[in-house]
């Protein structure tokens, strides 16, 4: 919940410095219209571990987009402790697998208060599904090493999110954005820790967006 925190601060903070029109002095300027696609990248910080992400992003109209997302991920267990031995190196004891999530989404991303809030907050909802490459690899083996030995998994599952894309600019995208994804594996799961098997994933998420519109 600490992430929903922050996400909740900036945004406020976002909003209270460009997002308020004062009074009526002069007439209400006409709707802007940004230019229809947009690419970028996400910085991922959440409660399973750090991610990236890259998305592309289609409008339809003025308040509703259409959007591709491909993201890779940790998800560490909830149970998980880290230790630190004699010569100053971490480990996790019982852990068995690292766990990297891969969702690729199709969704839809619904801008909020379109005509009562000024162009430099644009507001939205979110929700995408698709499926979800589930790669695990020894927690045994070195990290890179370790990937030598990765097995596949497959899983299904989506996301529902809220956020913010901020500033007039037509050419450079800036927002963040909080979600929380749910996923669920196909077959008998996976296991993170001696004796958890895993099959549901949940894990809540805030994202910086950088990108470009054209």
């Amino acid at each position: 919940m600490k992430v929903l925190a922050y996400f909740l601060f900036l945004l406020v903070a976002f909003s209270s410095i460009e997002g308020q029109r004062i009074g009526q002095i002069a007439p209400d300027k006409a709707p802007e219209f940004f230019p229809p696609n947009s690419w970028g990248a996400d910085l991922m910080f959440g409660e399973g571990g750090f991610g990236l992400g890259t998305f592309y992003k289609r409008s339809f109209s003025r308040t509703l987009t259409g959007v591709i997302d491909f993201s890779i991920s940790e998800s560490k267990d909830e149970r998980e402790m880290e230790y630190i031995d004699y010569w100053g190196n971490t480990f996790v004891y019982g852990k068995v697998n690292r766990i990297f999530l891969i969702p690729v989404n199709l969704g839809l991303q619904y801008r909020l208060f379109a005509d009562n809030i000024t162009e430099t907050l644009r507001p939205y909802v979110s929700v995408g599904f698709g499926p979800t490459f589930v790669i695990t690899t020894p927690y045994e083996k070195e990290f890179f090493s370790s990937f030598g030995d990765a097995k596949m998994h497959y899983a299904a599952g989506g996301y529902i999110g809220f956020g913010a894309n901020f500033g007039e600019s037509k050419s450079n995208l800036v927002g963040l954005n909080a979600r929380y994804y749910y996923i669920s594996i196909f077959g008998d799961g996976v296991e993170s820790m001696q004796s958890n098997i895993r099959k549901n994933f949940g894990h809540f998420y805030l994202s910086l967006s950088l990108g470009i519109m054209y």
